[in-house]
């Protein structure tokens, strides 16, 4: 049996046994190994299709598949396959809104919005570029890595004319790689404070051994060949014109120009929680990866029971390893459903498990050689942090030392820092470790921004056409 694409939210079933949000490589993964269980699933995803960030696009890619974006890229091709032709009900460009008592989602699609019930929900979120508060980096024409990625993956566009990417992060390489592929022009590759934090010896010496080094030495290599490299301290982005002007500072102070058409940005991938956290899923700081994450136990179980969280969106893994992720996420809910007892969800775990610790291998290496310095994460004082209040750090620093503000819940009081459509999504780390450098302590002593609901907007037509009552067992 095939799975089922909804079109309308009045063709989903009353109850499902398990609702997984998100289809990315975790949640797919973990929708097709609930399917083999027999047990009813309901996918629900903000894309038009299934692939989450990663795989986006790519059963519709105008790009063929030996070109470009590279095997890793297309490796996903057959698990987009799978789900599709699994027994699985989806749910495409509709968005959860909130999440009640573990058990009941409020989802909005074109114009409509419903209550669904699930027995278990698996939160397969993924991640989201980390903020990168320089000046300039919310002036027109300039984006994220990701986002000018994506728009590679589903349209085949790239960046006209010169192109300089500012930061860095395996994301990074990989996107000046795929531009070269493509042919010229060759980007302009500014790496800031690549390499700062450094990596530990053992650190070092697993990462040699994983395959993220062979990897990731092609990449560079491809990249310090075909582009022009400089090694960048601090940046500031001004718009001249039609055009940008990046002003540089490298390491001995040196100052210089780099002349941009497009200006692309990326300091690596954090965990996207907002639902989680509306969720009331609890969260810790992660001091190796410098973000929060859900407190998540064997099989991704979170402090809120009947809801696992998988793949990025329980802290980065890479797509291999988010897969494994749902896969075990999945076993975990066949087994709190009762379809299977714990010895054989022990024994079907054994091989996911394995195979993620593989993936995991040298990952800690590339978490610390890439995790930004505690300035850079808390970026320049004129930059905006608040991008939907349009609020500068300068000014949270100020009413931080004003009012003594403990945590950003309290800041939105002064400033509405996480008030805007975002709800905190990506101004609250930075927000967070301003806050934690004027209190001096550590952004894991800081209450992290509360998240209200609705998660993501609402308009008054959905809220009329929620229905008013909710479907039971």
């Amino acid at each position: 049996m095939s799975g089922h694409r909804i079109r309308r939210l009045d063709e989903i079933a009353p109850t499902y046994d398990v609702a997984v949000v998100g289809a990315g490589p975790a949640g797919m993964s973990a929708a097709i190994e609930l399917a083999r269980h027999g047990v009813s699933v309901l996918v629900i995803d903000d894309k038009a299709s299934p692939g989450g960030q990663i795989y986006h696009g790519i059963a519709s890619s105008p790009l063929r598949p030996d070109t470009i974006l590279g095997r890793d890229y297309w490796s996903g091709l057959d698990l987009v396959r799978r789900f599709e032709a699994a027994a699985i009900d989806c749910l495409p460009l509709a968005s959860v809104w909130q999440i009640e008592g573990g058990r009941t989602l409020f989802v909005n699609s074109a114009g409509a919005s419903r209550r669904i019930e699930a027995r278990h929900i698996i939160l397969a979120t993924g991640a989201l570029e980390r903020p990168v508060p320089i000046d300039g980096w919310t002036l027109p024409g300039v984006m994220g890595v990701g986002a000018a990625q994506l728009l590679l993956k589903s349209s085949g566009v790239l960046p006209q004319g010169r192109t300089v990417l500012l930061g860095a992060g395996p994301l990074l390489w990989l996107f000046a790689s795929q531009m070269i592929a493509a042919g010229p022009p060759p980007p302009h590759v500014g790496g800031v404070g690549v390499g700062e934090a450094g990596g530990p010896g053992a650190a070092a010496l697993e990462f040699l051994a994983s395959g993220y080094a062979r990897k990731g030495a092609a990449l560079i290599w491809t990249v310090r060949r075909h582009a022009k490299w400089s090694s960048v301290r601090r940046a500031k982005i001004e718009r001249q014109g039609d055009a940008f002007v990046i002003r540089t500072t490298d390491g001995g102070g040196h100052e210089s120009e780099i002349a941009a058409d497009t200006v692309l940005v990326h300091r690596g991938i954090v965990p996207n929680l907002n639902l989680t956290r509306a969720s009331g899923c609890a969260v810790t700081w992660d001091e190796t990866q410098a973000c929060w994450k859900p407190v998540t136990g064997d099989f991704g179980a979170s402090t809120i029971d009947g809801i696992a969280v998988a793949g990025d969106g329980a802290g980065i893994s890479g797509a291999r390893g988010a897969e494994h992720l749902g896969h075990l996420a999945a076993l975990g809910a066949v087994a709190a459903l009762g379809r299977i007892d714990a010895s054989t969800r022990e024994r079907l775990s054994a091989q996911p498990r394995a195979q993620l610790e593989r993936e995991r291998r040298g990952r800690r290496f590339l978490d610390l050689f890439y995790r930004p310095s505690a300035r850079m994460r808390a970026g320049d004082p004129d930059a905006i942090v608040c991008r939907c209040e349009e609020v500068t750090g300068q000014q949270v620093r100020e009413v931080v030392r004003q009012t003594h503000a403990q945590g950003p819940n309290q800041l939105k009081a002064f400033l509405r820092c996480g008030m805007g459509p975002c709800q905190g999504r990506y101004c609250s780390l930075t927000v967070n470790e301003i806050i934690a450098q004027e209190r001096r302590v550590s952004p894991a002593d800081i209450e992290p921004m509360r998240i209200r609901p609705p998660v993501k907007p609402v308009t008054l037509q959905e809220l009329a056409a929620l229905e008013s009552t909710s479907f039971k067992d």
